[in-house]
């Protein structure tokens, strides 16, 4: 996935209009669609089995929109856990959506209320990891949120086209989801955290994230992912405050 993160061709500043920042984010995005393919047919096959109605599987797609969450709350649902620590499990494990909205909160704060709801309901980890780079670009382009609501709408309705797929299509295949195809997703996320870890504190909240992460596996309900997360989290402030970055 590193051509994700290679030198684009974005709009010129001069010449740059809605339109093309659009469909610029589209295009920047689709290598990262890739990826996430497996991941949607994955979730619609596997909640169906985990007793999810065709309607609820694809309202959660669309409402939710969170596919680490929505996989841990099909897990939930199978072993009929109560609907509040569904949410409640759900909402912690998408706080690192906070860390995000902090970054991209002086570039979108001029915005009015109709392009930031929608861009903050949008916001998944591709369409920071996009977005970001486009914003921190030195090009003075006026319309970088269209390049935003590109790159975020178009992984939305891949996701919901995958859901769709995965409900339909993916209940004809047997055990699609033993065949590892979830890979191409953690493929896709190392790719996006590598160029960043340009600094001491970035090396250490990863590293300290992933130990963690593969310690706390056994633990129940997902569990692990939201301790590590919050012990790479910690790891990066106390670095950031004590060691000299790179």
């Amino acid at each position: 996935m590193s051509s994700v993160h290679s030198k684009r061709s974005h709009p010129n500043p001069q010449t740059a209009t809605p339109r093309s920042e659009f469909w610029a984010g589209a295009r920047d995005i689709f290598p990262l669609i890739v990826g996430s393919i497996p991941f949607g047919l994955i979730f619609g096959t596997l909640a169906i089995s985990s007793g999810l109605s065709v309607g609820s599987t694809l309202a959660m797609s669309a409402f939710v929109f969170a596919g680490s969450s929505q996989f841990i709350a099909i897990g939930m649902v199978a072993a009929k856990t109560g609907w509040l620590l569904i949410v409640l499990t759900a909402f912690v494990v998408n706080l690192r959506h906070l860390l995000y909205a902090v970054s991209l909160l002086p570039y979108v704060k001029p915005l009015s209320q109709r392009w930031k709801i929608p861009l903050a309901f949008l916001l998944t980890d591709e369409s920071f990891a996009i977005a970001i780079r486009r914003y921190e670009a030195k090009a003075l382009s006026p319309f970088k949120h269209w390049y935003y609501l590109g790159a975020a709408l178009s992984m939305y309705l891949n996701w919901q086209l995958c859901t769709l797929l995965g409900v339909t299509i993916g209940r004809l295949v047997p055990n699609a989801a033993n065949w590892g195809l979830d890979f191409a997703m953690s493929v896709t996320f190392i790719g996006m955290t590598i160029p960043y870890l340009k600094t001491r504190p970035m090396g250490l909240a990863v590293t300290i994230s992933g130990l963690v992460s593969l310690i706390a596996a056994p633990l129940p309900h997902k569990l692990g992912l939201m301790i590590a997360a919050i012990a790479g989290i910690s790891a990066g402030v106390w670095s950031e405050r004590h060691l000299s970055t790179c």
